[in-house]
């Protein structure tokens, strides 16, 4: 709705194309705002609807069907192109009122090439990222090591206190970051476990930042892997090597290749370097996730770059972040964004890549 009409709600409003014209139907409480402020061509008022589909059928209970229908008959519109995720009632009400429904794979397929003044957008969220790992990195720094975990002022450092500071430095930016991951040791061999209790020495921490700045409602998405303390080799490598996977994938990607192919040298680097990827019952280690994947209103969006053929496309946002996690040797994710070109691709994120912290 954010897409197509440039206006954003709480609850759910009703909205549709026909003949070029965009238009919404937004009761009294959004209606002024959405007259003001959207992108719609046509804004009406829902209750005058509602009060003419009750009038219609005095003897049932008037839905949102019932509007959208009697709006349809106003149109002359006799079917609809729906999200593949329309709710499953609607669609049956809408259909037994006789309008033709199809379901189609993306509504907006536009929505995979980001415009200039979008590009822009998703740069601003990424500089929110960076601000969050940076608080992050932050208090790693001040910390101090004491019977092999990490103290700040007098208290246990942990995931929870690492989170707050990312999310107020994010708020601060003018972005809200929800579901932040500050995850240490074994925790993060759970690439979505977000983290909590006292974080430890020596160990790696992943810190995954993806925020919603609040002006545009575009996101940006960065990873960064820490260490406070001392690094053992094995640690060493299994850092060098992600990161190593992740500026092959850079130098791979780019408009016409297909995302299967960027997700294979991942895979390459890591198998050169000894970083083995098994499947148990008990679980996944090395690398069991998509090299990236695409970025805009949603966090994760198309186009995606895994093991499914996926042809990229010049223009679309997508994220590079290749990962290893190994329990009993911690998990280490970097990750980037960046604009797909005709050749290298442009970065939308920047921030350093340091990660032990002495």
């Amino acid at each position: 709705m954010l897409y197509f009409g440039g206006f954003s709600a709480p609850d759910p409003f009703i909205a549709f194309g026909v003949r070029g014209k965009k238009i919404a139907v937004l009761n009294a409480l959004e209606f002024g705002r959405a007259k003001k402020s959207s992108g719609f061509d046509t804004v009406l008022p829902l209750e005058p609807w509602s009060e003419k589909a009750r009038t219609l059928h005095p003897d049932i209970k008037v839905s949102t069907a019932g509007v959208i229908a009697l709006l349809a008959k106003h149109y002359k519109i006799r079917s609809f192109d729906i999200s593949q995720d329309f709710p499953t009632g609607l669609a049956d009400g809408l259909r037994a009122l006789g309008l033709k429904l199809t379901p189609v794979p993306a509504l907006f397929p536009e929505r995979e090439i980001k415009t200039p003044a979008e590009v822009r957008a998703l740069r601003e969220g990424n500089r929110c990222s960076a601000l969050g790992i940076a608080a992050a990195e932050n208090l790693l720094r001040k910390s101090k090591i004491k019977a092999g975990k990490l103290i700040l002022d007098g208290r246990p450092l942990t995931s929870e206190r690492l989170k707050i500071a990312i999310e107020i430095a994010c708020l601060e930016a003018g972005a809200l970051s929800i579901d932040t991951i500050a995850a240490g040791g074994d925790q993060a061999c759970d690439p979505h476990e977000r983290g909590h209790g006292p974080l430890r020495a020596n160990e790696l921490i992943v810190v995954d930042v993806f925020p919603r700045v609040t002006a545009s409602g575009y996101h940006g998405d960065m990873t960064r892997t820490f260490l406070k303390g001392r690094a053992n080799e094995k640690q060493r490598q299994l850092v060098a090597a992600v990161r190593t996977a992740q500026l092959a994938a850079l130098d791979a990607v780019h408009a016409g290749v297909n995302g299967r192919h960027v997700h294979q040298q991942c895979l390459n680097v890591f198998e050169r370097h000894g970083f083995k990827t098994k499947r148990s019952p008990k679980g996944s280690v090395g690398f069991f996730h998509g090299t990236g994947h695409g970025l805009g209103l949603e966090v994760h969006e198309a186009p995606r770059l895994s093991s499914v053929d996926y042809v990229l496309k010049k223009g679309s946002v997508v994220t590079i972040e290749p990962g290893l996690y190994y329990p009993g040797l911690g998990g280490c994710r970097i990750e980037d964004v960046v604009q797909i070109t005709d050749r290298k691709p442009k970065m939308l994120s920047s921030f350093h890549y340091d990660w032990e912290i002495r």
